[in-house]
């Protein structure tokens, strides 16, 4: 794998993710374009599986997570 970036048109992107996966496992990373801007940005979690966040994402991400993983018991709780 290259410690490079490849760069997509978000038109390129929605006509063949599967393409744009490749290249990012290849490449580690793919900026999408949208209107001759930087955009989004897919990863290959496998090779670059942190992303920095900060407390309050890493917090909500957390509660996010607990409460899809523990929807039931909340609506029984609130009940």
């Amino acid at each position: 794998m290259q410690s490079s970036s490849a760069i997509v048109s978000v038109t390129e992107a929605n006509r063949d993710f599967s393409k744009v996966a490749r290249m990012a496992e290849d490449k580690g990373r793919v900026v999408v374009f949208k209107n001759d801007r930087p955009k989004y940005l897919v990863i290959d979690l496998d090779t670059e599986p942190q992303i920095e966040m900060t407390e309050d994402e890493m917090i909500d991400f957390v509660a996010a997570r607990v409460l899809r993983e523990h929807r039931a018991a909340f609506e029984e709780l609130a009940k």
